[in-house]
């Protein structure tokens, strides 16, 4: 007895166990397909991003080539009556666009070589204009060489004349000022005498009257 009901208890636990692994591998296999869905639909939605994408740019080259179409300058005629092809005329634009170059840079090179040209022709002028001032100064020199000489000779004897003049008056005003000190000390002097000889009257007045006094 005790025997089946241990084996009725493992059985029982046994099928849990096997509907919890069957649950958990549908709940995994669940998980997958949607997992697969997903993955579906969104590259789904990339396929048709990437189609609308390439329908767009499509549509914009087009536009673009009607627009340049509708803008380049229709079809020209050469003189033979035969149809100038856009290859031609772009070349020919080109060409021309070239030729347009060269000519400005030729131009430019031109305005250049003249601005050269005259800077040297303008320093050359200023060169010969000082040689030639400088060449009619010496001559000119030469020829008042006597003149000038004289004259140099009449500046220096009359700045040695005026030279003079103010040593003279100096030297005169310095004996002045010695006369007038002189004057000044003999004053002094004579000033001092008479104040002594004053001094020596009253003194012997005074022996003088001492004496009588005394002799009374």
């Amino acid at each position: 007895m005790g025997r089946r009901s241990s084996s009725r208890s493992k059985h029982t636990k046994s099928s849990k166990h096997n509907k919890k692994r069957s649950r958990s591998r549908s709940r995994s296999r669940d998980k997958e397909r949607v997992r697969k869905r997903s993955k579906s639909r969104e590259s789904k939605r990339n396929r048709r991003r990437e189609s609308r994408s390439r329908s767009r740019s499509t549509n914009a080259a087009a536009s673009r080539r009607e627009r340049e179409r509708a803008s380049s300058p229709p079809d020209r005629i050469d003189i033979f009556g035969r149809t100038v092809s856009k290859r031609s005329s772009l070349d020919e634009k080109q060409k021309r666009e070239e030729e347009e170059k060269k000519a400005e840079f030729e131009r430019q090179r031109k305005i250049r070589q003249q601005e050269i040209e005259e800077k040297l022709i303008e320093e050359e002028t200023a060169r010969r204009v000082e040689e030639l001032v400088a060449k009619r100064v010496e001559e000119e020199l030469e020829k008042r060489k006597d003149e000038i000489e004289r004259e140099v000779l009449r500046r220096v004897e009359e700045a040695k004349r005026i030279m003079e003049k103010q040593l003279l008056e100096e030297l005169e005003r310095q004996r002045q000022a010695e006369l007038a000190a002189q004057k000044a000390r003999e004053e002094e002097e004579r000033a001092k005498r008479e104040e002594l000889e004053r001094i020596l009257e009253e003194n012997n007045r005074k022996i003088a009257e001492a004496q009588a006094k005394l002799f009374k």
